[in-house]
């Protein structure tokens, strides 16, 4: 969560929103939250627990990539 904010931070086309999950259950199930951190990119890419940098960037990019069509 750490490196989404520094992203927020260094660019305005990045927003990083950190939700207590104990606090909003609703968002927590819809969500399918069973770990955290959990990470959602543009309700396209996401995965639970720490990633290294890099490959925190790549699900970034991949969750900007155009669709496949």
């Amino acid at each position: 969560m750490r490196l989404a904010q520094h992203m927020a931070v260094a660019s305005d086309k990045v927003t990083a929103v950190a939700i207590e999950a104990t606090e909003f259950p609703e968002m927590s199930h819809a969500y399918r939250v069973s770990a955290v951190p959990k990470i959602v990119i543009n309700d396209r890419v996401e995965f639970e627990g720490a990633l290294p940098e890099a490959s925190f960037l790549d699900a970034v990019l991949r969750a900007d990539a155009p669709a496949a069509t």
